[in-house]
């Protein structure tokens, strides 16, 4: 009998938790996967993700669909554009990048613009389609094992294996990118995106930090006594300096430092600051390289110079700031290492040291620079045909904005607007493919650039080269109203390669490409287009490309000769010999420009 009794009480008990489990779950509010996951995007800032939609992608898009009124889906044409992308739109807002493709050939097209996003250290979530949970291992349409793949590019990379997992794991790959200024990659399999989960919001986002470690002060002493010391020292300043230019300029005056900057930090200070030499290497500047080559001491400052085996003497003195400790050391034999913020490391030193007198170092580097821009600048107004390229940057230069972003494709290109684009240190931006150095960089990244920041001015400058790999995204540009200026430096040649070919003594195989109207290609996808032969059509022309409320293509038919060789200039007589240095100088029209050695006599 209470064997029964026990056996009803407990029936009935099991029978209330049911009704109540159902009734928790008709009350319970659901989601579908793929929503919640935008709005984890939503909750960290994303207001767009490129890529192009796909079979096993499907649930996601209906997903943006949903949620099409609180963040973009921009269509670009190519997955490699809208990585690229995803990676400019990091490096100049400092917010994480989003990016998708599908499974196979969509997720295989994305690895430029990651690689690009992963070696120049910002953070990109890129979303990788996968085939239902049905069809995994079936050898399915376009199945692969996607997962390896990404390995090396990514600090993050999962496949997610429940729908309830997918929001969450969107929520850690964002942090982690954050974390790590690197490349998180999630693969999504298609069906999860369409199911239903608990709508239980999961966000992290408002608990995001960003903090920097202090410098220790034993390493602040050691580091002021050998710039006291120190004859000839140079500051070498790369990204880690960003923000903080006045404490750069200080640092530089206290000690009487000649400044060189890496590519990646153009534009922090004024390109018209007497104490900056301009950057170093092939892309760089003569001033630059002499500088770092007389140096005695050399303060590396947030930077990964992948040249400064190259760049800096090997015996010099060589102190290091960052506040990743596992580039400490990792490019020259350091003598001190600071681990700390670079603006309050430039302070302390400052606040430690004692204030030099302007040495005569540093007059001869700032007389050296001067010589250096007058040479430069004595082309601006040249009328040669093929146009050189500096008075295509003098129009740039009068009609940029004073926030314009400048956008900067791979090869000589490269080397010109480093030298002559004149980047006010306040508003402008410039941002190129670094360490990664991808052609095809100028387009994706003006539709970045453009996105971002909708009422500033961007110019992308690329070669004919470059521009060829992605012009097919002029039409994202005119699709989505991005009033981009567009400026394509023709000149029928893969011409930084040429270049090197030259110096290892080859015969020039390769490098010659075919002409095209990129003018008339711009239009056909509904962008203005002008194509310019000749000095005296440049002013109407980018007057007319500053007005222009549509996408502008500006085709500038290019002399190809090769930019002086900053890093292999042949102007000394000691090692050169006479006739050398005279052939030289006639080839690259050079007069009145000394070398830093003859300025320090």
């Amino acid at each position: 009998m209470l064997y029964e009794k026990s056996n009803l009480i407990s029936c009935c008990l099991n029978t209330q938790k049911i009704k109540l489990k159902i009734h928790r779950q008709k009350m319970e509010k659901v989601i579908k996967s793929g929503v919640a996951m935008l709005r984890i995007l939503e909750s960290w800032g994303v207001e767009h993700v490129y890529g192009i939609p796909g079979g096993s992608f499907n649930s996601i898009m209906n997903a943006f669909y949903d949620e099409r009124e609180r963040i973009r889906f921009i269509q670009v044409r190519h997955e490699e554009t809208g990585a690229i992308a995803a990676a400019a739109e990091a490096k100049l807002t400092g917010k994480v990048g989003v990016c998708f493709g599908t499974a196979g050939p969509g997720a295989t097209h994305l690895f430029n613009g990651l690689y690009d996003a992963q070696m120049d250290h910002v953070p990109v979530l890129a979303l990788v389609g996968q085939v239902a949970s049905t069809a995994m291992n079936y050898n399915a349409f376009q199945e692969m094992n996607e997962n390896p793949m990404f390995t090396d590019v990514s600090i993050y990379n999962r496949t997610v294996m429940t729908p309830e997992s997918l929001p969450f794991m969107i929520d850690e790959a964002i942090r982690r990118a954050y974390e790590h200024k690197g490349v998180a990659v999630v693969t999504i399999l298609v069906n999860y995106g369409y199911m239903d989960i608990p709508d239980i919001f999961i966000s992290s986002a408002k608990n995001h930090r960003v903090g920097f470690p202090m410098p220790d002060p034993n390493d602040i002493n050691a580091a002021t006594v050998l710039l006291e010391r120190a004859q000839r020292p140079v500051i070498y300043a790369g990204q880690g300096t960003r923000g903080a230019a006045k404490e750069l300029f200080a640092l530089s005056e206290h000690f009487s430092m000649p400044i060189v900057m890496s590519v990646l930090a153009k534009g922090i200070i004024p390109e018209e600051t007497e104490n900056f030499m301009g950057t170093a290497y092939r892309v760089g500047a003569k001033p630059a390289n002499e500088a770092l080559m007389a140096a005695d001491l050399i303060l590396f400052i947030g930077s990964d110079f992948p040249f400064a085996r190259v760049c800096f003497p090997p015996d010099c003195m060589f102190i290091q700031v960052d506040i990743d400790s596992s580039k400490l050391g990792s490019r020259h034999k350091t003598d001190v290492a600071i681990l700390g913020d670079a603006r309050e490391t430039m302070r302390q030193l400052v606040n430690k040291g004692i204030r030099k007198p302007t040495t005569h170092f540093l007059e001869a580097n700032r007389q050296n620079r001067k010589n250096w821009l007058t040479w430069l600048h004595s082309f601006d107004n040249r009328q040669d045909v093929p146009l050189r390229v500096e008075p295509v940057y003098k129009e740039i230069n009068r009609i940029a904005e004073k926030d314009a972003i400048f956008v900067t494709d791979v090869g000589n290109v490269t080397m010109q607007a480093v030298r002559l684009l004149n980047t006010n240190g306040e508003g402008q931006l410039f941002t190129t493919s670094g360490l990664f150095a991808t052609m095809g960089y100028g387009v994706p990244g003006g539709i970045g650039a453009k996105l971002s920041y909708p009422d500033r001015q961007v110019f992308t400058l690329s070669g004919d080269g470059g521009f060829a790999m992605v012009m097919q995204d002029i039409i994202t540009q005119v699709k989505y109203n991005l009033p981009v200026i567009n400026i394509v430096f023709s000149n029928d040649s893969f011409g930084f390669i040429e270049g090197e070919q030259e110096e290892t003594h080859q015969p020039k195989y390769g490098v010659s490409i075919a002409d095209a109207d990129f003018a008339k290609i711009g239009e056909g996808m509904g962008a203005k287009g002008f194509t310019v032969t000749h000095q005296e059509q440049l002013k109407q022309v980018f007057d007319e490309a500053k007005e222009s409320p549509i996408p502008v293509v500006i085709d500038v038919k290019i002399e190809n000769k090769r930019p002086f060789p900053s890093e292999a200039f042949m102007l000394d007589e000691e090692l050169y010999g006479k006739e050398a240095v005279e052939a030289f100088k006639k080839r690259y029209e050079v007069n009145n420009m000394p070398l830093l050695k003859d300025l320090l006599k």
